[in-house]
């Protein structure tokens, strides 16, 4: 199993930034891939952006390219959102996820709040 804990929601006015955390505790040495997720009011999940563990390939969703960065540190088993030029449509709970032998693991989620 692994454990997954969010941070660094907020709120913040538009074209602001925050960053994201989600550390990873447990069997973290059998991931392959995490992802970014979140949630809006109303709507279903979505994923925002994913990142493969060993190589650090990335994938973004069309509405966050180019102000969102994924990145992570395998030393600390941590994952990284750098959200920039923020909207008020970023407003969301921001989920991590990743994959273990076919189980989806999630954080707890992380309110982010963007003003207009």
């Amino acid at each position: 199993q692994v454990q997954l804990v969010e941070s660094g929601g907020g709120l913040v006015q538009a074209g602001g930034s925050l960053r994201l955390s989600c550390a990873a505790s447990g069997r973290t040495f059998s991931i392959y891939a995490m992802a970014w997720f979140r949630q809006a009011p109303g709507k279903e999940r979505e994923l925002v952006a994913r990142i493969n563990w060993s190589v650090g390939s990335t994938y973004y969703a069309d509405s966050v390219k180019g102000r969102f960065t994924i990145s992570r540190d395998n030393t600390k088993n941590t994952m990284y959102l750098q959200m920039n030029s923020l909207k008020p449509e970023d407003t969301a709970v921001y989920y991590c996820n990743t994959v273990l032998l076919g189980a989806a693991y999630w954080g707890q989620g992380t309110q982010v709040t963007v003003s207009s």
